[in-house]
């Protein structure tokens, strides 16, 4: 933001702060104009002035583009017309939730430590998990395949049999902490044995990985202060707005003419220990 401050005083104090940067066919672009797409790119300080030039470029290329479109009328497509309404509507509601949530007090220090101590599994006692992987298409997960993987003893055996059979996959190598991972995959983990194969399916690709190496990296109470306080103000950045649609859906009269659109009700939670175990079929545990 700097450089566009500065950019707004040169010329003298007596400058408003909408000092014009370019006119465009007639059309002012204008320091605050600038500093939002500053502020929206979230530019180190130490580049902001060569990061000014260059979104101000781009400005002047979005009121070129904006005028052509408005003179061969793109404006008044129905289709645009509802992109916009939409547009509109998420910056205003979302707009109205950072009203409600305002500035949520930073959490206390007696707050940071009792999560800290409630939570050993991510801080005092983290576990980080050396994997080795093997990536390859969902669509490739054939049922020969997953016997192979049932009965194979390393990930060496697989790879060698879907280079023979021609299945392309990619060779990976992660190391994800315990807080990197969802809390019933790193519990799924620690209880594996090493060398133990497990599929981790993530949409149209799948991750058959096994645990080469598991060791201690725990973080102190100073260390994790920063990632709690942030989780813990999130978590009531959350509960505020849950509490807040769910007063203004009480206040509202809600229908639907047409029952097949009718919100469904909400479903029973269910429980993690329930979900891993219909996950895991023998040795391999398909979680997703």
């Amino acid at each position: 933001m700097a450089a566009a401050l500065a950019l707004a005083a040169c010329g003298g104090k007596d400058k408003p702060a909408s000092q014009t940067l370019a006119i465009v066919d007639g059309v002012e672009i204008t320091t605050s104009q600038l500093n939002e797409e500053l502020a929206l790119a979230n530019v180190p300080a130490a580049q902001q002035q060569a990061a000014s030039k260059r979104l101000l470029d781009s400005l002047v290329e979005r009121q070129l583009l904006l005028a052509a479109a408005e003179k061969d009328k793109v404006d008044r497509d129905p289709k645009v017309l509802q992109q916009i309404a939409r547009a509109k509507a998420q910056i205003i509601a979302q707009a109205y939730v950072q009203k409600r949530v305002g500035g949520p007090a930073r959490p206390t220090r007696a707050e940071v430590n009792t999560y800290f101590q409630e939570h050993p599994e991510y801080f005092s006692q983290r576990k980080q998990f050396k994997l080795r992987q093997l990536v390859l298409a969902s669509a490739d997960i054939s049922d020969e395949l997953r016997k192979l993987i049932d009965s194979a003893k390393s990930l060496d055996e697989v790879a060698a049999w879907l280079k023979e059979h021609n299945v392309r996959y990619a060779n990976n190598q992660s190391a994800p902490t315990a807080t990197d991972l969802p809390a019933e995959l790193g519990k799924r983990l620690l209880a594996m044995k090493p060398g133990q194969l497990f599929i981790v399916r993530e949409g149209e690709r799948s991750v058959l990985a096994t645990i080469e190496e598991v060791k201690d990296v725990p973080l102190t109470l100073e260390q994790a202060t920063p990632q709690i306080e942030q989780f813990l103000v999130a978590q009531r950045n959350k509960e505020t707005v849950t509490a807040e649609i769910a007063r203004l859906r009480g206040a509202a009269k809600i229908e639907f003419p047409n029952k097949d659109y009718a919100a469904p009700a909400a479903p029973a939670a269910a429980k993690p220990a329930d979900d891993a175990s219909k996950a895991t079929e023998r040795g391999v545990a398909g979680l997703k």
